[in-house]
């Protein structure tokens, strides 16, 4: 299989990159990198002594991204490009809802012009709202979003399986049949376990692991803990932490499902556990050896308090399960960031 990974030199895309390499498929790249890294993909090829084909292109530019893909006529697109972090979506909605949901309407667009039929979406738990209680389970109705970077997901995920309704009755040809898989991630933390990537996001981090990371490695003074008044043991929020290794090898199943099937699938990628940040603090400091400083501040805006996966669909439907702990997660969040104190950029 030959797979187009929109966004595919960032976190999750560049781990998908190498556990799709490392299945025996073809990868190509596109990303404009934003809030990622060219290195990441060198790093990739070095991981797995096989090259990727990489385009610098923001994927919500139609004609470049029909010059790509008719070049490249992908089996599967995975679609990872868009902004990502929750706090920064409710200080700058109209720079998300611009980017994520114009990413996924061209990317549509070429591939009905072009007759690609499969697509993989990253799309997050952020979509259950605060509305059901978890383990959120994919026959959950979508909540009420808290944050402008769940209702981008939300849309995209409608605007996906509309596209794929209307293709069914396409008599046209083109993208007649298409094939969409939704998959909501949970919370991906970690790093490939070699140390060579993982996750280094540009400026002051927004999510929780690569800011203990840059704490206990000296590049920030200390975490601030968004809240410990929550109704959860101890106070604090509690998320299903995923391993990004995980997480990338589940993409690889999604994809090679989604080339054999038509119609559109939700699935959980999550370990079903959920951890509270405390936790988390904790488990880093007994992984870099020293105890991670913080502070308790005041809830952030958009977070809810308690997420966690039903995985069982994933479990039957791809044959896929969580295999890594918390343990692998900081062990090897804690290599990738000790050997590359300054991330990429050194």
């Amino acid at each position: 299989m030959k797979a187009l990974l929109t966004g595919g030199a960032g976190y999750i895309g560049s781990h998908t990159a190498v556990a799709m390499l490392e299945a025996g498929h073809e990868v190509a790249v596109v990303d404009n990198y934003y809030n990622s890294s060219e290195e990441a993909i060198r790093r990739v090829e070095k991981i797995t002594g096989k090259s990727v084909s990489m385009y610098e292109a923001d994927v919500a530019d139609k004609s470049k991204m029909k010059e790509i893909l008719a070049g490249e006529m992908p089996d599967c697109i995975i679609h990872f490009a868009g902004l990502k972090a929750v706090g920064e979506s409710v200080e700058k909605p109209v720079e998300y809802y611009r980017n994520n949901i114009d990413t996924t309407l061209t990317l549509l667009e070429c591939m009905k012009e072009l007759g690609l039929g499969n697509i993989v979406f990253s799309s997050s738990a952020t979509v259950y709202g605060e509305d059901n209680i978890p383990p959120f389970t994919e026959n959950m109705p979508k909540g009420s979003c808290t944050n402008p970077y769940g209702w981008t997901k939300w849309m995209q995920e409608q605007i996906l399986t509309d596209a794929q309704k209307a293709s069914a009755g396409d008599a046209s040809g083109g993208s007649a049949g298409l094939s969409v898989v939704l998959l909501r991630y949970f919370n991906p933390v970690g790093a490939h376990e070699s140390g060579l990537i993982g996750e280094d996001p540009k400026g002051i981090p927004n999510n929780l692991m690569p800011y203990i990371s840059q704490v206990a490695v000296g590049r920030r003074d200390h975490l601030t803990v968004f809240g410990n008044d929550y109704d959860t043991p101890d106070g604090t929020c509690r998320r299903d932490y995923i391993h990004v290794m995980d997480l990338a090898e589940g993409h690889v199943k999604a994809a090679e499902y989604c080339a054999a099937h038509k119609g559109t699938e939700v699935i959980n990628l999550g370990t079903g556990e959920p951890y509270s940040v405390l936790d988390m603090v904790k488990a880093f400091g007994e992984a870099c050896g020293k105890p991670v400083k913080y502070e308790i501040g005041p809830r952030r805006a958009g977070d809810v308090q308690d997420s966690w996966a039903d995985a069982d669909k994933a479990k039957e439907l791809l044959g896929w399960k969580a295999s890594r702990g918390i343990r692998e997660i900081c062990r090897d969040a804690w290599k990738w960031q000790s050997s590359n104190p300054e991330g990429y950029g050194k």
